[in-house]
Protein backbone atom coordinates (compact mmCIF):
# COMPACT_ATOMS: atom_id res chain seq x y z
CA UNK A 1 0.00 0.00 0.00
CA UNK A 2 2.79 2.86 0.90
CA UNK A 3 4.40 1.31 -2.00
CA UNK A 4 1.69 2.74 -4.32
CA UNK A 5 0.76 5.88 -2.47
CA UNK A 6 4.92 6.83 -3.17
CA UNK A 7 4.34 5.47 -6.75
CA UNK A 8 1.86 7.64 -7.40
CA UNK A 9 2.98 10.97 -5.73
CA UNK A 10 6.13 10.59 -7.63
CA UNK A 11 4.22 10.26 -10.51
CA UNK A 12 2.14 13.21 -9.64
CA UNK A 13 5.53 15.24 -8.98
CA UNK A 14 7.34 14.14 -12.49
CA UNK A 15 3.80 15.72 -14.10
CA UNK A 16 4.27 19.05 -12.08
CA UNK A 17 7.81 19.47 -13.24
CA UNK A 18 7.05 19.29 -16.70
CA UNK A 19 5.73 22.55 -18.23
CA UNK A 20 2.04 22.63 -19.32
CA UNK A 21 2.58 23.60 -22.83
CA UNK A 22 4.89 20.48 -23.14
CA UNK A 23 2.92 17.84 -21.68
CA UNK A 24 1.59 15.20 -24.26
CA UNK A 25 -1.89 16.01 -23.67
CA UNK A 26 -4.76 15.16 -26.81
CA UNK A 27 -5.74 17.60 -28.97
CA UNK A 28 -9.19 17.23 -29.62
CA UNK A 29 -8.67 18.82 -33.13
CA UNK A 30 -5.96 16.11 -34.04
CA UNK A 31 -7.68 13.32 -32.60
CA UNK A 32 -8.15 10.61 -35.20
CA UNK A 33 -8.80 7.28 -35.80
CA UNK A 34 -5.85 6.06 -36.85
CA UNK A 35 -2.90 7.98 -34.62
CA UNK A 36 -3.38 9.75 -31.37
CA UNK A 37 -7.20 8.49 -30.10
CA UNK A 38 -9.17 10.56 -26.92
CA UNK A 39 -8.63 9.91 -23.70
CA UNK A 40 -10.55 7.05 -22.54
CA UNK A 41 -13.84 7.55 -20.86
CA UNK A 42 -15.14 6.63 -17.45
CA UNK A 43 -16.89 3.68 -18.12
CA UNK A 44 -13.99 1.93 -20.13
CA UNK A 45 -10.58 0.46 -18.53
CA UNK A 46 -7.84 2.08 -20.64
CA UNK A 47 -6.19 5.31 -19.79
CA UNK A 48 -5.93 6.47 -23.35
CA UNK A 49 -3.60 5.79 -26.48
CA UNK A 50 -3.54 2.85 -29.55
CA UNK A 51 -5.45 0.22 -28.41
CA UNK A 52 -3.30 -2.58 -30.87
CA UNK A 53 -6.43 -5.09 -31.08
CA UNK A 54 -8.30 -2.81 -32.87
CA UNK A 55 -5.40 -1.78 -34.92
CA UNK A 56 -4.94 -5.44 -35.98
CA UNK A 57 -8.17 -6.04 -36.36
CA UNK A 58 -8.85 -2.75 -38.87
CA UNK A 59 -5.59 -3.84 -40.70
CA UNK A 60 -7.20 -7.52 -41.08
CA UNK A 61 -10.31 -6.28 -42.22
CA UNK A 62 -8.52 -4.25 -44.86
CA UNK A 63 -6.87 -7.00 -46.21
CA UNK A 64 -9.61 -9.21 -46.55
CA UNK A 65 -11.72 -6.34 -48.19
CA UNK A 66 -8.86 -6.49 -51.37
CA UNK A 67 -8.76 -10.36 -51.32
CA UNK A 68 -12.33 -10.58 -51.73
CA UNK A 69 -12.14 -8.30 -54.20
CA UNK A 70 -9.80 -10.02 -56.14
CA UNK A 71 -10.50 -13.33 -55.89
CA UNK A 72 -14.40 -13.00 -55.44
CA UNK A 73 -14.38 -16.14 -53.15
CA UNK A 74 -17.76 -16.68 -51.16
CA UNK A 75 -16.27 -18.05 -48.12
CA UNK A 76 -14.31 -14.96 -46.91
CA UNK A 77 -16.86 -12.84 -45.50
CA UNK A 78 -18.09 -15.94 -43.49
CA UNK A 79 -14.12 -16.03 -42.19
CA UNK A 80 -13.72 -12.66 -41.43
CA UNK A 81 -16.56 -10.07 -41.91
CA UNK A 82 -14.69 -7.22 -42.69
CA UNK A 83 -17.42 -4.75 -42.77
CA UNK A 84 -19.04 -5.33 -39.30
CA UNK A 85 -15.34 -5.39 -38.00
CA UNK A 86 -14.69 -2.12 -39.23
CA UNK A 87 -18.12 -0.39 -38.22
CA UNK A 88 -18.15 -1.60 -34.75
CA UNK A 89 -14.25 -0.08 -34.13
CA UNK A 90 -15.44 2.87 -35.77
CA UNK A 91 -18.66 3.17 -33.29
CA UNK A 92 -16.33 2.06 -30.17
CA UNK A 93 -13.81 5.09 -31.11
CA UNK A 94 -17.12 7.53 -31.78
CA UNK A 95 -18.19 6.71 -28.53
CA UNK A 96 -14.76 7.31 -26.90
CA UNK A 97 -15.11 10.64 -28.73
CA UNK A 98 -18.44 11.78 -27.87
CA UNK A 99 -17.21 12.95 -23.76
CA UNK A 100 -16.58 16.08 -26.19
CA UNK A 101 -19.31 18.29 -27.86
CA UNK A 102 -21.12 16.49 -30.37
CA UNK A 103 -20.76 18.54 -33.10
CA UNK A 104 -17.33 19.37 -32.64
CA UNK A 105 -16.80 15.50 -32.86
CA UNK A 106 -18.83 15.02 -35.64
CA UNK A 107 -16.85 18.00 -37.80
CA UNK A 108 -13.38 16.11 -37.28
CA UNK A 109 -15.20 13.01 -38.29
CA UNK A 110 -16.07 14.73 -41.66
CA UNK A 111 -12.78 16.26 -41.74
CA UNK A 112 -11.20 13.14 -41.74
CA UNK A 113 -13.15 11.55 -44.39
CA UNK A 114 -14.45 14.00 -46.83
CA UNK A 115 -10.77 15.02 -47.79
CA UNK A 116 -9.62 11.66 -49.29
CA UNK A 117 -12.82 11.04 -50.87
CA UNK A 118 -12.88 14.61 -52.63
CA UNK A 119 -9.11 13.88 -54.41
CA UNK A 120 -10.55 10.10 -54.98
CA UNK A 121 -13.50 11.84 -56.66
CA UNK A 122 -11.36 14.80 -58.49
CA UNK A 123 -9.21 12.01 -60.36
CA UNK A 124 -12.49 9.73 -61.02
CA UNK A 125 -14.99 12.26 -62.22
CA UNK A 126 -12.10 13.77 -64.55
CA UNK A 127 -11.44 10.29 -66.10
CA UNK A 128 -14.99 9.14 -66.44
CA UNK A 129 -15.28 12.68 -68.21
CA UNK A 130 -12.61 12.36 -70.50
CA UNK A 131 -13.68 8.86 -71.19
CA UNK A 132 -17.43 10.14 -73.00
CA UNK A 133 -19.30 10.50 -69.81
CA UNK A 134 -21.15 13.64 -69.63
CA UNK A 135 -24.69 14.81 -68.08
CA UNK A 136 -26.08 13.51 -71.20
CA UNK A 137 -24.85 9.72 -70.63
CA UNK A 138 -28.20 9.13 -68.12
CA UNK A 139 -30.82 11.45 -70.20
CA UNK A 140 -31.38 13.73 -67.66
CA UNK A 141 -28.32 16.40 -68.09
CA UNK A 142 -30.71 18.87 -64.56
CA UNK A 143 -30.46 15.50 -62.48
CA UNK A 144 -26.50 14.35 -63.76
CA UNK A 145 -25.41 17.56 -61.99
CA UNK A 146 -27.37 17.98 -59.23
CA UNK A 147 -25.97 14.30 -58.16
CA UNK A 148 -22.76 15.47 -58.48
CA UNK A 149 -23.23 17.27 -55.16
CA UNK A 150 -22.93 13.19 -53.36
CA UNK A 151 -19.51 13.49 -54.21
CA UNK A 152 -19.05 16.82 -51.62
CA UNK A 153 -21.02 14.73 -49.25
CA UNK A 154 -21.54 11.67 -49.47
CA UNK A 155 -25.54 11.43 -48.06
CA UNK A 156 -25.80 8.92 -51.01
CA UNK A 157 -24.04 6.78 -53.18
CA UNK A 158 -22.00 9.26 -55.64
CA UNK A 159 -22.80 8.74 -59.49
CA UNK A 160 -20.60 7.02 -61.59
CA UNK A 161 -21.04 5.72 -65.23
CA UNK A 162 -21.78 1.87 -66.00
CA UNK A 163 -20.02 1.19 -69.05
CA UNK A 164 -17.68 3.45 -70.47
CA UNK A 165 -15.66 2.62 -74.31
CA UNK A 166 -13.21 5.80 -73.57
CA UNK A 167 -10.33 3.50 -72.77
CA UNK A 168 -9.94 0.80 -74.68
CA UNK A 169 -7.41 -1.08 -71.75
CA UNK A 170 -9.91 -1.59 -69.34
CA UNK A 171 -13.18 -3.29 -69.33
CA UNK A 172 -16.29 -1.02 -69.64
CA UNK A 173 -17.19 -1.38 -66.10
CA UNK A 174 -14.29 -0.17 -64.63
CA UNK A 175 -16.15 2.80 -63.04
CA UNK A 176 -18.45 0.84 -61.37
CA UNK A 177 -15.78 -1.52 -60.24
CA UNK A 178 -13.63 1.28 -58.87
CA UNK A 179 -16.49 3.51 -57.15
CA UNK A 180 -19.46 0.83 -55.83
CA UNK A 181 -17.41 -0.01 -52.33
CA UNK A 182 -17.73 3.89 -51.68
CA UNK A 183 -21.36 2.53 -50.23
CA UNK A 184 -18.98 2.22 -47.13
CA UNK A 185 -18.24 5.82 -46.73
CA UNK A 186 -21.99 6.49 -47.45
CA UNK A 187 -23.15 4.42 -44.02
CA UNK A 188 -20.09 5.61 -42.30
CA UNK A 189 -21.65 9.01 -42.92
CA UNK A 190 -25.04 8.85 -41.36
CA UNK A 191 -23.79 6.61 -38.75
CA UNK A 192 -21.22 9.48 -37.52
CA UNK A 193 -24.64 11.72 -38.17
CA UNK A 194 -26.42 9.85 -35.85
CA UNK A 195 -24.16 8.92 -33.22
CA UNK A 196 -24.70 11.31 -30.73
CA UNK A 197 -28.65 9.79 -30.76
CA UNK A 198 -27.68 6.57 -30.91
CA UNK A 199 -25.78 6.40 -28.19
CA UNK A 200 -28.23 8.51 -25.96
CA UNK A 201 -30.47 5.91 -26.76
CA UNK A 202 -27.93 3.31 -25.79
CA UNK A 203 -27.42 4.57 -22.23
CA UNK A 204 -31.56 4.12 -21.61
CA UNK A 205 -32.73 1.52 -23.45
CA UNK A 206 -29.82 -0.98 -23.98
CA UNK A 207 -31.22 -3.52 -25.58
CA UNK A 208 -33.55 -2.37 -27.58
CA UNK A 209 -31.43 0.25 -29.48
CA UNK A 210 -29.08 -3.16 -29.93
CA UNK A 211 -31.71 -4.76 -31.33
CA UNK A 212 -33.53 -1.82 -33.12
CA UNK A 213 -31.15 -2.62 -36.44
CA UNK A 214 -31.45 -6.22 -36.37
CA UNK A 215 -35.14 -6.18 -36.64
CA UNK A 216 -34.97 -3.40 -38.74
CA UNK A 217 -33.54 -5.18 -41.96
CA UNK A 218 -35.51 -8.12 -40.87
CA UNK A 219 -38.63 -6.45 -41.37
CA UNK A 220 -37.17 -4.47 -44.66
CA UNK A 221 -36.04 -7.62 -46.19
CA UNK A 222 -38.41 -9.96 -45.36
CA UNK A 223 -41.70 -8.03 -46.56
CA UNK A 224 -40.98 -5.22 -48.65
CA UNK A 225 -38.83 -6.42 -50.86
CA UNK A 226 -41.47 -6.56 -54.13
CA UNK A 227 -42.09 -2.90 -53.64
CA UNK A 228 -41.50 -0.47 -55.97
CA UNK A 229 -38.90 1.77 -54.41
CA UNK A 230 -36.98 -1.46 -53.04
CA UNK A 231 -33.80 0.07 -55.61
CA UNK A 232 -33.95 3.54 -54.95
CA UNK A 233 -31.60 5.78 -52.85
CA UNK A 234 -33.13 5.47 -49.73
CA UNK A 235 -33.85 1.82 -49.65
CA UNK A 236 -30.73 1.47 -50.77
CA UNK A 237 -28.99 4.22 -47.63
CA UNK A 238 -31.48 2.53 -45.11
CA UNK A 239 -30.60 -1.29 -45.84
CA UNK A 240 -27.01 -0.86 -45.33
CA UNK A 241 -27.67 1.82 -42.40
CA UNK A 242 -29.86 -1.07 -40.79
CA UNK A 243 -27.18 -4.36 -41.95
CA UNK A 244 -24.50 -2.89 -39.75
CA UNK A 245 -25.93 -0.75 -37.28
CA UNK A 246 -26.33 -3.72 -34.75
CA UNK A 247 -22.06 -3.70 -35.34
CA UNK A 248 -21.82 0.09 -34.84
CA UNK A 249 -24.09 0.52 -31.92
CA UNK A 250 -22.27 -2.70 -30.38
CA UNK A 251 -18.72 -1.05 -30.71
CA UNK A 252 -20.71 1.46 -28.89
CA UNK A 253 -21.67 -0.83 -25.78
CA UNK A 254 -18.06 -2.19 -25.53
CA UNK A 255 -16.42 1.48 -24.74
CA UNK A 256 -19.50 2.04 -22.81
CA UNK A 257 -18.34 -1.02 -20.91
CA UNK A 258 -22.28 -1.60 -21.16
CA UNK A 259 -20.85 -5.48 -22.32
CA UNK A 260 -18.85 -5.71 -19.30
CA UNK A 261 -21.95 -5.94 -17.31
CA UNK A 262 -22.75 -8.98 -18.56
CA UNK A 263 -22.35 -12.18 -17.45
CA UNK A 264 -19.11 -13.92 -18.61
CA UNK A 265 -21.22 -17.07 -20.06
CA UNK A 266 -23.35 -14.76 -22.22
CA UNK A 267 -22.03 -13.46 -25.40
CA UNK A 268 -20.07 -16.79 -26.19
CA UNK A 269 -22.94 -18.26 -25.46
CA UNK A 270 -25.57 -16.79 -27.18
CA UNK A 271 -23.35 -15.20 -30.56
CA UNK A 272 -22.87 -18.61 -31.89
CA UNK A 273 -26.21 -18.94 -31.86
CA UNK A 274 -27.03 -15.70 -34.13
CA UNK A 275 -24.79 -16.48 -36.34
CA UNK A 276 -26.15 -19.78 -36.84
CA UNK A 277 -29.44 -18.16 -36.92
CA UNK A 278 -27.50 -16.08 -39.65
CA UNK A 279 -26.16 -19.00 -41.90
CA UNK A 280 -29.17 -20.95 -41.76
CA UNK A 281 -31.01 -18.12 -43.27
CA UNK A 282 -28.56 -18.04 -46.23
CA UNK A 283 -28.72 -21.65 -46.66
CA UNK A 284 -32.58 -21.39 -47.48
CA UNK A 285 -32.25 -18.73 -49.96
CA UNK A 286 -33.24 -19.51 -53.46
CA UNK A 287 -30.17 -20.00 -55.35
CA UNK A 288 -28.50 -21.30 -58.15
CA UNK A 289 -27.30 -24.77 -56.65
CA UNK A 290 -24.08 -24.98 -58.83
CA UNK A 291 -22.86 -21.06 -57.75
CA UNK A 292 -21.94 -20.89 -53.80
CA UNK A 293 -23.80 -18.62 -52.17
CA UNK A 294 -22.25 -15.22 -51.09
CA UNK A 295 -23.53 -13.67 -47.98
CA UNK A 296 -22.64 -9.89 -48.81
CA UNK A 297 -26.08 -11.11 -50.73
CA UNK A 298 -28.13 -11.58 -48.46
CA UNK A 299 -28.20 -8.77 -45.76
CA UNK A 300 -29.65 -10.45 -42.89
CA UNK A 301 -27.50 -13.34 -43.51
CA UNK A 302 -24.76 -10.44 -43.39
CA UNK A 303 -26.32 -8.66 -40.36
CA UNK A 304 -26.79 -12.10 -38.27
CA UNK A 305 -23.23 -13.07 -39.13
CA UNK A 306 -21.73 -10.10 -38.54
CA UNK A 307 -23.58 -9.36 -35.34
CA UNK A 308 -22.23 -12.66 -33.70
CA UNK A 309 -18.66 -12.54 -34.99
CA UNK A 310 -18.29 -8.85 -33.99
CA UNK A 311 -19.55 -9.57 -30.51
CA UNK A 312 -17.27 -12.20 -29.97
CA UNK A 313 -14.29 -10.36 -31.10
CA UNK A 314 -15.67 -7.56 -28.49
CA UNK A 315 -15.80 -9.89 -25.89
CA UNK A 316 -12.51 -11.00 -26.36
CA UNK A 317 -11.14 -7.92 -26.58
CA UNK A 318 -7.72 -8.09 -24.72
CA UNK A 319 -6.87 -4.34 -25.35
CA UNK A 320 -3.73 -4.57 -26.13
CA UNK A 321 -1.49 -0.54 -25.06
CA UNK A 322 1.36 -2.60 -26.47
CA UNK A 323 1.94 -5.51 -29.00
CA UNK A 324 2.14 -8.94 -27.58
CA UNK A 325 5.98 -10.43 -28.29
CA UNK A 326 5.03 -12.90 -31.62
CA UNK A 327 3.33 -9.84 -32.99
CA UNK A 328 5.65 -7.03 -32.81
CA UNK A 329 7.20 -7.85 -36.18
CA UNK A 330 4.18 -6.67 -37.70
CA UNK A 331 4.12 -3.31 -35.92
CA UNK A 332 5.26 -1.53 -39.08
CA UNK A 333 2.93 -3.21 -41.39
CA UNK A 334 -0.26 -2.80 -39.47
CA UNK A 335 0.41 1.17 -38.63
CA UNK A 336 0.97 1.79 -41.87
CA UNK A 337 -2.57 0.18 -42.74
CA UNK A 338 -4.04 1.95 -40.13
CA UNK A 339 -2.49 5.25 -40.65
CA UNK A 340 -3.79 5.01 -44.57
CA UNK A 341 -7.17 2.82 -43.89
CA UNK A 342 -9.28 5.18 -46.35
CA UNK A 343 -6.64 5.64 -49.15
CA UNK A 344 -6.24 1.74 -48.87
CA UNK A 345 -9.94 1.28 -48.87
CA UNK A 346 -10.60 3.94 -51.65
CA UNK A 347 -7.75 3.31 -54.68
CA UNK A 348 -7.59 -1.00 -54.00
CA UNK A 349 -9.82 -1.20 -57.03
CA UNK A 350 -7.91 1.03 -58.89
CA UNK A 351 -4.77 -0.93 -58.92
CA UNK A 352 -6.93 -4.36 -59.02
CA UNK A 353 -8.25 -2.48 -62.22
CA UNK A 354 -5.26 -1.19 -63.50
CA UNK A 355 -3.03 -4.26 -62.88
CA UNK A 356 -5.02 -6.25 -65.77
CA UNK A 357 -4.03 -4.28 -68.64
CA UNK A 358 -1.11 -4.28 -67.27
CA UNK A 359 -0.56 -7.90 -67.48
CA UNK A 360 -2.13 -8.53 -70.52
CA UNK A 361 0.87 -7.57 -72.36
CA UNK A 362 2.95 -10.49 -71.72
CA UNK A 363 0.25 -12.92 -73.58
CA UNK A 364 2.08 -12.01 -76.64
CA UNK A 365 5.40 -12.51 -75.40
CA UNK A 366 5.81 -16.30 -76.92
CA UNK A 367 8.29 -17.25 -74.03
CA UNK A 368 6.20 -16.05 -71.31
CA UNK A 369 3.24 -17.67 -72.99
CA UNK A 370 4.64 -20.78 -73.66
CA UNK A 371 6.18 -21.15 -70.22
CA UNK A 372 3.77 -19.15 -67.89
CA UNK A 373 0.08 -19.46 -68.87
CA UNK A 374 -0.47 -21.00 -65.96
CA UNK A 375 0.56 -17.53 -63.96
CA UNK A 376 -0.81 -15.41 -66.26
CA UNK A 377 -4.43 -16.92 -65.63
CA UNK A 378 -3.64 -17.18 -62.09
CA UNK A 379 -5.59 -14.08 -60.02
CA UNK A 380 -2.71 -14.23 -57.57
CA UNK A 381 -0.46 -12.88 -60.19
CA UNK A 382 -3.29 -10.16 -60.63
CA UNK A 383 -2.94 -9.43 -56.71
CA UNK A 384 1.07 -9.59 -57.11
CA UNK A 385 0.99 -6.79 -59.35
CA UNK A 386 -2.05 -4.91 -57.71
CA UNK A 387 -0.04 -4.60 -54.65
CA UNK A 388 2.93 -2.36 -55.66
CA UNK A 389 0.07 -0.82 -57.70
CA UNK A 390 -1.59 0.21 -54.63
CA UNK A 391 1.84 0.90 -52.82
CA UNK A 392 2.09 3.79 -55.22
CA UNK A 393 -1.15 5.12 -54.97
CA UNK A 394 -0.98 5.00 -51.48
CA UNK A 395 2.19 7.46 -51.84
CA UNK A 396 0.63 9.40 -54.47
CA UNK A 397 -2.40 10.22 -52.21
CA UNK A 398 -2.22 9.05 -49.17
CA UNK A 399 -0.97 12.16 -47.35
CA UNK A 400 -4.10 13.86 -47.97
CA UNK A 401 -5.22 12.25 -44.86
CA UNK A 402 -2.62 13.65 -42.71
CA UNK A 403 -3.31 17.13 -43.89
CA UNK A 404 -7.30 16.26 -42.58
CA UNK A 405 -6.04 14.89 -39.42
CA UNK A 406 -3.83 18.28 -39.25
CA UNK A 407 -0.65 16.30 -39.22
CA UNK A 408 2.58 16.70 -40.71
CA UNK A 409 2.35 14.84 -44.44
CA UNK A 410 3.85 11.90 -44.32
CA UNK A 411 4.99 10.06 -47.47
CA UNK A 412 5.53 6.45 -45.78
CA UNK A 413 4.00 5.90 -42.07
CA UNK A 414 5.78 2.98 -41.39
CA UNK A 415 6.46 2.54 -37.93
CA UNK A 416 9.49 0.53 -36.75
CA UNK A 417 9.64 -2.66 -34.09
CA UNK A 418 10.00 -0.93 -30.69
CA UNK A 419 13.35 -0.71 -29.69
CA UNK A 420 12.72 -1.88 -25.91
CA UNK A 421 10.91 -5.05 -26.48
CA UNK A 422 14.20 -5.97 -28.61
CA UNK A 423 16.82 -5.56 -25.86
CA UNK A 424 14.75 -6.89 -23.53
CA UNK A 425 14.24 -10.03 -25.64
CA UNK A 426 18.56 -10.32 -26.24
Amino acid sequence: MTASVELGRTRDTIRLRIPAALRAEPDPETETETETEPQASAPSERKGGRDRYFDLLRALALARVVLYHNFGWFWLPLVFPSMGVMFALAGSLMARSLSRPALGVIRGRLRRLLPPMWLFGAVMIALQIYAGWSPRSDGHPTWWWSKLAFWILPLSTPPYADELSGFQLVEPTWAAQIIVPLWYLRAYLWYVLFSPLLLRALRRFPVMTLCAPLAMVIVMNAFFLDQEFVYGRVWETANDFATFGACWILGMAHQEGLLRKIPQYVLPSVAPLIMVAGFWYLQTRPVDPTVATDIESWPIAQALWSFGFVAILLHVSPSWDRWPRPLERWNGLVSLLNARAVSVYLWHQVALVVAIPLIDPLWSVPFVYANFQWLLASQWFTLLVAIPLLGLLGLTFGWVEDVAAKRSPRLLPYARRPRGRRRAAG
